[in-house]
């Protein structure tokens, strides 16, 4: 089920807007992978916190 900023898991509640909808891409390009959609959450949420650290000042 691929998500968006309306409906996404609730793991990326906390995330800023600009990591969530990050990590909501990442978990959506896992997912149509094939990839376990919990193993898929935990991977996009860590790749778009380190994406945001990257980008200073996007993050926020």
């Amino acid at each position: 089920m691929p998500w968006n900023a309306d409906d996404f898991p609730a793991s990326m509640k906390r995330l800023p807007d600009s990591v969530r909808e990050k990590a909501i891409e990442i978990a959506n390009a896992l997912l149509a992978e094939g990839m376990d959609e919990g193993m898929a959450i935990r991977i996009a949420i860590a790749r778009a916190k380190e994406w945001a650290w990257r980008h200073p000042g996007v993050g926020q």
